[in-house]
């Protein structure tokens, strides 16, 4: 009877739909203008990681957890991998529990002109943070993220639910 019950376990698993991949958008020039346009007087984070950034993948359950404890919060993830990379990049926000925010990867073989559209003052050093306001005045972090100092700019935006 139990080999019949994981044979059948075994053909349902085979036959089931596969699960919707998390959609990761082609950034290009002109992408921060639609970003920004997009969360016109609302605050937003905007984070830049890699899948080679080791710093990045501690700061991606750091998010996950500001997304789970400040539901309103809206992140946009902009990995600067390749398209090529979108499953694997797909794959590791799923693990990190960032399945739901919006994700991008750099879609520009210049990556240094879609970095200077984002920020004319950064050279690519990850992980990279911006919070921007709803008037969207931005500070802009690199490196390692401070939890504290992530939530003191969060709470007067997106309060505690």
């Amino acid at each position: 009877m139990m080999p019949r019950i994981f044979l059948t376990l075994a053909l349902l698993l085979a036959l089931a739909p596969p699960v919707a991949a998390q959609e990761i958008k082609p950034f290009i020039s002109g992408s921060i203008k639609e970003i920004t346009e997009a969360r016109q007087g609302k605050p937003f984070i905007l984070s830049m990681w890699s899948l080679t950034c080791t710093h990045c993948r501690e700061e991606l359950s750091l998010l996950s957890g500001m997304v789970k404890k400040y539901p309103n919060l809206d992140l946009v993830l902009i990995a600067t991998d390749t398209p090529e990379e979108s499953e694997a990049i797909a794959l590791t926000l799923g693990q990190s529990g960032l399945d739901h925010a919006q994700a991008w990867v750099f879609a520009d073989p210049f990556a240094e002109r879609l970095r200077f559209e984002i920020d004319r003052k950064w050279h690519g050093e990850l992980p990279r943070t911006y919070l921007y306001d709803p008037t969207h005045a931005i500070t802009a972090i690199s490196g390692k993220l401070d939890r504290q100092r992530l939530e003191q700019w969060m709470n007067p935006y997106f309060g505690r639910s």
